[in-house]
């Protein structure tokens, strides 16, 4: 397999958002690994996610349970549904391996989550 190109990353991040704000959870969770990991670190600068608290650490497994939960059928949480919508800066292309196929890239962010008439923006 070819190593992808700056632009095939930048691509996907965008891509991803889009299938989230577009409810496409199937198609999202498709992009995961089985043995990916999706993190959210509770402090900035933290590194690992297994030395430190983090606001989201979830394998595969987690990820099909956080997404049964947004479909909201049988979540009182989601009912109505949420609906949110990802404004991106442009990603950029922190770190490239292509020996490990490794990549890091960086976008900062504003999240808004809407449910009947309340909104919350999230900023990272």
């Amino acid at each position: 397999m070819n190593a992808p190109t700056n632009q095939q990353l930048i691509d996907f991040v965008i891509a991803e958002a889009r299938l989230l704000d577009e409810q496409r959870f199937d198609d999202w969770l498709q992009l995961f690994a089985e043995d990916g990991h999706y993190w959210m670190p509770l402090a900035h600068g933290q590194t690992d996610a297994k030395l430190h608290a983090s606001l989201l650490y979830e394998d595969k497994l987690l990820l099909k349970v956080r997404v049964e939960r947004l479909r909201g059928a049988r979540t009182f949480s989601q009912q109505p549904k949420s609906h949110c919508h990802h404004l991106l800066q442009m990603p950029s292309i922190e770190a490239r391996d292509e020996a490990t196929g490794i990549y890091t890239t960086r976008t900062a962010f504003h999240y808004v989550e809407a449910r009947l008439d309340q909104q919350t923006l999230y900023a990272g």
